[in-house]
């Protein structure tokens, strides 16, 4: 599990059909091998190192649904361990698991914050909502306005400065996890046939949106 508080900027050594390699710093001061890293919000299992960089498996699959395979080498990449018992929780649940590829439609700066505006993929309308969760390429934000398919974020400095949204720009795509509560909750509903007394208004009224 991660939290979306990205730890350090890494970069890419090589993207194979089936594995990665990332140079980077911080991450190798405890690494070993079998440890779970997110990486652009990917998780991957560590397989090998050396002093300057971790070598990761990656299936068919992720390279699927997931930008990975789009990435070239010297890119950069935002890296997380995963998170440990004693650790602040300082960013939302991140289980590292892609839900879809979005679109960065345009960056605007507003006076010393950065506004994100991303295009949602078709049918996951239903997994965002204004103030909620979203994690982009591993970094947890906040939601702050909406349509059916598309989000947007204000961004303070020092997220903006510190993970790999400054190398992006309109156009570029990025990793997508929603928030792993609002699964739960849209799978209780449909087991329950939508006879939940849990509505949106419920939601509301109750304070979750």
């Amino acid at each position: 599990m991660f939290t979306g508080i990205v730890e350090e900027i890494g970069h890419i050594n090589s993207v194979n059909n089936d594995s990665i390699s990332v140079s980077c710093k911080k991450i190798l001061e405890d690494i070993n091998i079998g440890d779970s890293i997110a990486v652009n919000g990917v998780c991957l299992t560590v397989t090998s190192f050396d002093n300057s960089s971790f070598n990761a498996d990656v299936s068919y699959e992720t390279m699927r649904v997931t930008k990975l395979g789009d990435l070239q080498v010297n890119d950069s990449v935002n890296l997380e361990r995963a998170m440990l018992a004693t650790s602040r929780f300082g960013g939302h649940i991140v289980s590292g698991h892609i839900d879809c590829v979005g679109k960065i439609l345009n960056i605007n700066k507003n006076g010393n914050f950065y506004e994100l505006n991303i295009s949602i993929p078709d049918g996951n309308a239903q997994y965002i909502i204004k103030k909620g969760s979203i994690t982009v390429d591993g970094i947890s934000l906040t939601i702050y306005d909406l349509t059916n398919n598309s989000v947007k974020i204000a961004v303070i400095p020092h997220t903006f400065e510190n993970t790999n949204l400054k190398t992006l720009k309109a156009n570029s795509f990025v990793n997508i996890e929603f928030d792993i509560l609002g699964k739960y909750v849209e799978k209780k509903l449909l087991m329950n046939d939508n006879k939940s007394n849990i509505t949106e208004n419920f939601l509301k009224e109750n304070g979750f949106i």
